[in-house]
């Protein structure tokens, strides 16, 4: 036992001082410290997020964003054959009369074009008179975001890396001037010459001391940055904290232990062998201790709760499902309930992970109305945190599916323990949500004047509420029995879909606004008309059987 925990820290110990590794030689431009979106950032953050935005993704052609980023300033021209910005809608597609069988097309096959114009207006219209957005339009004002971060970026207006003398904003690289514009004239050389010398494969020796001098240059300008205004400057340990934050990426690190996790306990499960319990844990403990450490970092560079967009609420309510399985397991011993909380750890990190577009992991400033600490911990993640018990019934309904799926008879001993574990972790959300929504009424009164207002986030919230409340006081009452507990362990989450994602992605109205978005309705419509369907589909085999016999 000593053995195997000593192996478990080990592997920690590794995985973070891995992550904590100084940035390779010749890519200190990563960590020059830009003004976007409120706040200061690495350019490295700055890069991808700019990326993301035009190309839908990190990286182009296995080429960092940073480098992409950077040469669209240098020479916008070397990209008007380059496939560059990704169109997704189908109806913007033909409208643009474009092939709608391509997803990235060139710059000026878009917006050469006569009907981007008069598609952008027809946009601002809708945005004047102030309409709900359909998908549509919203791929519309994607695409004329795309256009605008491209282009501001090849003007260098949208890079801004020189604090001012005097206020809170900083000077893109258009505005700069004398000694600033010849420093940072010295980084694009020296970038051009470090990229030449891959591009035509100089020797090491001589890339290496190309490198050194883009180095060099980076920091002195940011000395020199630094020297016009100390005040308004990066704080030096925040932009390396990003840094890696960015590089050791430790929530996809805690994914992969969950689901190591999950294969060591679903294969216990199925053997029914005991002496693998131990692994299981050291697994789960180190990729929650990195999932932590992960929150750790976001709130230290975001200095609030990480609970203030869709993103965020993913990665904290899977962190409460796993937190309540590991308690239940504890207490109980089943093993499934620790292989729920690690499924559904799994599954809600590589969603974050793989959706960027949707759930937008990046760190933004809180909008006005959440500018309350105190508030987003008593009341958002209160909230959330009542979804991540709903979450782990859901996904213990769905192993109970199975096993009344198999055989009720056969597996009466299994199903048994995990109607109970679906009655607990129903009761803990529950204790949860009703308190949530309360402190979330006082937080209203004291931001908005009234208590309650029937908001679609608020009435959902209630629904879902009385929605438990209504399948815990069936069972008590003996109206629900254990197939009736599993059932509503898995289709009662449907309400928790649309109070957490419907609200903000689908209906997109009322006070809370700002954790509206758009995306992946159809993936979460097909998730959820798939467990209607195997619903009833099990109801269907059940019935079927309990004729015959």
């Amino acid at each position: 036992m000593k053995k195997m925990t000593l192996f478990g820290v080990l592997c920690l110990s590794l995985l973070i001082s891995f992550g904590a590794q100084a940035l390779p030689v010749g890519e200190r431009l990563r960590a020059l410290p830009v003004q976007a979106d409120g706040r200061i950032k690495p350019f490295d953050t700055f890069a991808k997020e700019m990326l993301e935005i035009v190309y839908g993704k990190k990286t182009f052609e296995k080429r960092e964003a940073y480098e992409i980023i950077l040469t669209w300033m240098l020479s916008p021209q070397a990209w008007q054959n380059k496939e560059l910005f990704e169109v997704k809608n189908h109806d913007l597609l033909t409208a643009l009369k474009l092939d709608e069988k391509r997803r990235y097309f060139r710059g000026d096959e878009i917006f050469s074009n006569d009907r981007f114009t008069m598609l952008r207006q027809e946009l601002q219209e809708k945005r004047e008179s102030k309409e709900k957005l359909t998908p549509y339009y919203q791929a519309l004002q994607r695409l004329e975001n795309q256009f605008f971060v491209f282009t501001e970026m090849a003007t260098g207006r949208l890079m801004r890396v020189l604090p001012a003398s005097e206020g809170a904003n900083w000077l893109s690289v258009a505005q700069l001037e004398g000694e600033s514009q010849k420093k940072f004239m010295d980084i694009t050389t020296d970038f051009i010459a470090v990229i030449s010398a891959k591009a035509t494969a100089k020797p090491d020796s001589e890339t290496s001391e190309l490198s050194k001098h883009l180095d060099q240059s980076v920091i002195d300008f940011e000395a020199f940055a630094k020297a016009v205004n100390p005040a308004s400057y990066a704080n030096e340990d925040k932009i390396n904290a990003e840094m890696h934050y960015n590089l050791f990426h430790p929530f996809r690190w805690a994914s992969i232990f969950y689901i190591l996790t999950a294969v060591v306990l679903l294969f216990l499960w199925i053997t029914g062998r005991q002496n693998g319990m131990l692994l299981a844990w050291i697994l789960v403990g180190i990729g929650f201790a990195i999932h932590t450490y992960g929150f750790g970092l976001r709130v230290y560079l975001t200095e609030r709760p990480p609970v203030s967009n869709m993103y965020e609420t993913v990665v904290w309510v899977v962190f409460g499902s796993l937190i309540f399985s590991v308690i239940l397991e504890a207490i109980y011993k089943f093993k499934f309930i620790l292989l729920a909380g690690s499924i559904v750890a799994s599954i809600g990190m590589i969603v974050a992970d793989v959706a960027p577009a949707i759930l937008d992991p990046s760190l933004q400033p809180l909008e006005p109305v959440l500018r309350s600490n105190y508030w987003l911990v008593v009341h958002v993640m209160t909230i959330t945190i009542s979804y991540s018990a709903f979450f782990l019934a859901f996904t213990l309904g769905d192993i109970g599916l199975f096993y009344y799926l198999r055989g009720e008879e056969q597996h009466k001993e299994k199903i048994k323990p995990i109607v109970l574990s679906i009655y607990r972790a129903i009761q803990i959300g529950v204790v949860f949500l009703g308190p949530g929504i309360i402190l979330g009424g006082i937080w209203a009164d004291y931001s908005w004047g009234r208590f309650w207002g029937w908001d679609p986030k608020e009435t959902w919230a209630l629904i879902v509420l009385l929605g438990y409340i209504a399948v815990l006081h069936g069972r008590l009452t003996g109206w629900v029995r254990d197939f009736g507990m599993v059932v509503s362990g898995v289709l009662t989450f449907s309400l928790v879909i649309m109070a957490w994602y419907g609200v903000n992605f689908v209906l997109g109205a009322g006070l809370h606004s700002y954790g509206f978005g758009a995306g992946g309705v159809e993936y979460v419509g097909a998730f959820v008309l798939a467990h209607i369907l195997a619903i009833i589909y099990v109801t269907v085999i059940r019935s079927s059987r309990q004729k015959n016999a």
